[in-house]
Parts: structure tokens; C-alpha cells; sequence
């Protein structure tokens, strides 16, 4: 293998390898898509139960009651088996953080063109894979292009 491939090649193990021990301690994406379900079912009816979560994660009750009582002992929601589910200011705010992540997401997605349902199904997809730091910059574009509407409607007629 020539030098600059491999060089190119261990860069990139290198970054793949950074990616994966970027996990905040203890959580996971999958926390994170609870926390958003538990969050979007209280806003909706003012409460959240097990059964709805299941509905909506598509996994068992014993598997939810599993999660709640690890985002429970994480400090995530105050949970009682056969109470209500309260997510804890800590858990409101990842929640909320999530909810502007993928807000930012389905935006872009839309301002290039790709079709609400796609474009939500990806934002799922990369929301808790984001730093930061490239979501504010990609809300200072979207913001940008907003406010250029010429430069916006050149690339809508490519």
C-alpha cells in the first residue's frame, strides 16, 4: 500500500475509533429515544405510560420497565411501577436538546429538497450523533440561506 493511502486510511480508523468512545458516560442513543418519546407523550396527553411507550418504541413493556428503571436510577425521571413517568429537569433537557437537534435536521433536510417524511426519518437517524458544535453551525446556515432567499431559490432551480 502507498504511503499517503495508508497515512489516509489510519486517519480514518483514527476518527472512526474517536467516534465510538464519544459515548457520554452510561448513555446511549437509545436513552436518548425514550427520553424523546417520553417527553413528545407528555406534551401530547400530559402523561406517559408504559404501554404508550411500547406502542411508540416498538419494544415490550418488560423492555421499557427495564429502561425506565435505568433512567430512573440515572437521574433521568422519577418513575414508580403503576405511577406516572416525570422526567426530571435533567431528563427535560436532554430530552429538549434532542427535539432541537432534530428540528435543525428536518430543516436542512427540507431546504435541500428531500420530502418531510424522509427527511424526518434521517433526522432520527443522525440526531444523537451530532456534536454540537455542528448543529450550531448548521442552524447558523440554515439561518443564513433564510435570509438570502436568492441564493436559496438559485439552488432550488439546480
Amino acid at each position: 500500500m502507498n504511503r499517503p493511502l495508508r497515512k489516509k486510511n489510519e486517519k480514518r480508523l483514527e476518527s472512526i475509533k474517536a467516534a465510538h468512545s464519544f459515548v457520554r458516560a452510561g448513555f446511549s442513543s437509545r436513552m436518548e429515544d425514550y427520553l424523546e418519546v417520553i417527553a413528545e407523550l407528555v406534551e401530547l396527553k400530559g402523561y406517559a405510560t408504559t404501554l404508550d411507550i411500547s406502542r411508540y418504541m416498538n419494544v415490550s413493556a418488560p423492555s421499557v420497565t427495564k429502561m425506565l428503571q435505568r433512567l430512573d436510577e440515572n437521574g433521568y425521571l422519577d418513575y414508580e411501577k403503576y405511577h406516572g413517568i416525570n422526567l426530571t429537569q435533567k431528563g427535560i433537557q436532554i430530552a429538549e436538546n434532542i427535539r432541537q437537534k432534530h428540528s435543525i435536521l428536518l430543516e436542512f433536510f427540507e431546504i435541500l429538497g428531500i420530502g418531510h417524511d424522509t427527511a424526518n426519518q434521517d433526522a432520527e437517524g443522525i440526531e444523537h450523533h451530532l456534536n454540537p458544535k455542528t448543529i450550531k453551525q448548521l442552524r447558523k446556515f440554515i439561518t443564513f440561506l433564510k435570509s438570502n432567499p436568492k441564493i436559496l431559490d438559485s439552488f432550488k432551480n439546480l
